[in-house]
């Protein structure tokens, strides 16, 4: 799969594809739904699947700090599509001049111009242009006004699982309020988070919990708190441990940090690129009075962390040592956690919910 920075990047092999648009934020069995009919097409007509991104999301740019927390970095997006068998990422940057294009001047710079779309697939709900003035009408209307140089479209279908829409929205309610299972069978697989490991102020080691600290994009955070997570390494061990999501209340940090405690491991990994599944949620985030509060809270996360995994995994098998099965909660662990953030004395961060 080849991504695609830019219209300035497009060349004639790009032009004459199957495409679809949209935020693709989780690559969830809803967008997986959504793939499966670009393949369809793309088969009875031999093209190639492009989907077409916007680096930052629109209402990221509108909204700001307000904005939805991401589910996915583009780096996770661009793999999970290429997974999903789609064969161009094509990445428009979302500025001031990209908003200003009327739906019309996005049709003929984008679509026609840029990609030679034959086929689109796109939700009927879909809106483009300045002021969002285009939809899945004007769409299907330039398509056939512009003949052989034009389009067809087609709606995308409902994806309905349990019951339920899948839609990004729903899996960020689910990973909120620590339903790490439903969220993975909305995904169609664990919720992970990941980064490379740098070196950081070490305060870990000195109270005997070394840490490996992922530096995470300043944006809404899907998850926030302390958590039981299974980490995977370079060479595919995957490990037990505690992890810590969030802005490090207590002692600081000038940028959202994931930092992950190991247990029972003793080994280097700055440097390295780690990928975190997060099992179940423990508490939020606190900040706490003093340094030895925060080190007997430690204790106490790390030891609630064991006893679930001891609880809920009998083998290393069951662990996700050996293969992809992962010891998903449906809800937060430990009632008295909702106690302690909201105890005298200290500042709870919560959740973005």
């Amino acid at each position: 799969m080849e991504v695609i920075r830019g219209l300035h990047n497009l060349r004639e092999e790009h032009r004459g594809c199957v495409a679809t648009i949209g935020n693709f934020d989780g690559v969830h069995r809803g967008h997986q739904a959504i793939l499966d009919q670009c393949r369809e097409q793309a088969s009875k007509l031999r093209l190639p699947v492009t989907v077409v991104v916007f680096e930052p999301q629109p209402r990221e740019f509108f909204a700001g700090d307000q904005a939805p927390p991401r589910l996915t970095r583009l780096r996770e997006k661009v793999r999970l599509l290429g997974e999903s068998g789609v064969d161009y990422v094509l990445c428009l940057p979302f500025n001031e001049r990209l908003r200003s294009l009327t739906a019309v001047e996005f049709i003929d710079r984008v679509l026609v111009e840029g990609l030679g779309v034959r086929h689109l697939v796109v939700g009927d709900d879909f809106r483009f242009g300045c002021d969002r003035s285009g939809d899945f009408s004007l769409l299907a209307e330039e398509g056939e006004r512009r003949g052989c140089e034009g389009f067809g479209v087609e709606h995308t279908r409902t994806f309905v699982f349990d019951d339920e829409r899948v839609s990004s929205t729903r899996v960020r309610t689910l990973l909120a309020s620590g339903n790490f299972s439903q969220a993975a069978r909305m995904l169609g697989r664990p919720y992970r988070l990941g980064g490379r490991v740098v070196a950081d102020q070490k305060l870990g080691r000195t109270i005997g919990v070394p840490t490996a600290n992922l530096p995470q994009p300043r944006l809404p955070l899907a998850l926030r708190g302390v958590y039981a997570v299974v980490t995977e390494l370079p060479d595919g061990q995957r490990l037990p441990g505690v992890a810590n999501i969030g802005w490090r209340p207590t002692v600081g940090s000038d940028r959202p940090v994931l930092e992950v405690h190991l247990f029972d491991f003793d080994g280097d990994l700055y440097g390295q690129r780690l990928v975190v599944f997060p099992c179940a949620r423990l508490r939020g985030e606190v900040k706490f009075d003093d340094f030895t509060a925060l080190k007997q809270q430690i204790a106490a996360d790390q030891a609630r962390a064991r006893r679930y995994f001891a609880e809920e995994c009998h083998t290393a098998r069951e662990l996700g040592l050996t293969d992809d099965s992962l010891p998903l909660a449906s809800a937060p662990l430990a009632r008295e956690a909702a106690n302690l953030e909201s105890s005298a004395g200290r500042s709870a961060d919560h959740d973005d919910g």
